[in-house]
């Protein structure tokens, strides 16, 4: 039941045209997760969007690996920044009103 949210790892070269080689080293360095179910390599399809952009900024800006581990940990931050400001902000709003 659980495979519905899963593609499988071939599946998703052949759509977006890449080497296996390419996930396998994204996966080296931690940028995607790989599960295997009966020999079968799948990633979560939640991590399309993320491995879209990595696509993206390796193919069409010719960025290495190691600028897009670079890219995706400075937006993780950058998320995180944007979070804690959200609530600081909030915080903030609820002492004006109080």
């Amino acid at each position: 039941m659980a495979e519905n949210h899963y593609i499988l790892v071939n599946t998703i070269c052949v759509q977006y045209n890449i080497e296996p080689v390419f996930l396998e080293n994204l996966h080296s360095i931690g940028l995607v997760e790989f599960i295997t179910i009966e020999n079968n390599t799948f990633l979560h399809q939640d991590t399309l969007t993320d491995l879209e952009k990595m696509i993206r900024l390796h193919n069409e800006l010719n960025v290495n690996l190691e600028g897009i581990d670079v890219v995706f940990n400075l937006l993780k931050k950058v998320d995180a920044l944007q979070q804690e400001l959200a609530l600081a902000k909030n915080k903030l709003h609820f002492y004006e009103n109080h």
